[in-house]
């Protein structure tokens, strides 16, 4: 019964939450969440992460399952993306805000076309003084740049 409780739905203030052991990493920003036996798919809020054949896109990828695959994580959200997907914060054990720490660690560009914090746009402009991560490349290509000229093809 207590486990049924720590999975549920809840509305807060601040949105919505879901509680659900992360069970597949599609890609650094792109997680699945089991909740009382229902799958959801789970797109990281307000970043955006190379794709898997980009440079850095498996370290992404990577990254987000050593911090949160098998886990039982918390996603703070509002609203659904064109997909389908539920546009959310993930916070992995111990409140850990994965979106955040993506950033932090140069393996995202923060998605100013859709998200306008300050926060964000200040974690990725660190990272990029620091040159971490996909900022130690010359001219990283935008995954959404990158997906527009695979289009094309």
């Amino acid at each position: 019964m207590l486990f049924l409780l720590a999975c549920s739905t809840a509305s807060t203030e601040k949105g919505n939450v879901l509680r659900g052991k992360v069970v597949r990493v599609a890609d650094g920003d792109t997680v699945t969440i089991l909740v009382d036996e229902t799958q959801h798919r789970i797109r990281l809020d307000g970043i955006d992460c190379p794709e898997l054949k980009q440079a850095f896109g498996r370290k992404a990828k990577d990254f987000v399952s050593d911090l949160v695959f098998g886990e039982t994580v918390k996603v703070v959200y509002e609203d659904t993306d064109f997909y389908g997907r539920i546009l959310g914060v993930v916070y992995a054990p111990g409140g850990v805000n994965v979106n955040e720490e993506l950033l932090k660690a140069g393996l995202a560009w923060h998605y100013k076309q859709y998200n306008k914090s300050e926060k964000l746009a200040r974690l990725e402009d660190a990272a990029r003084a620091a040159k971490k991560g996909l900022w130690a490349d010359k001219n990283p290509m935008p995954p959404w740049e990158f997906r527009k000229s695979k289009k094309k093809k």
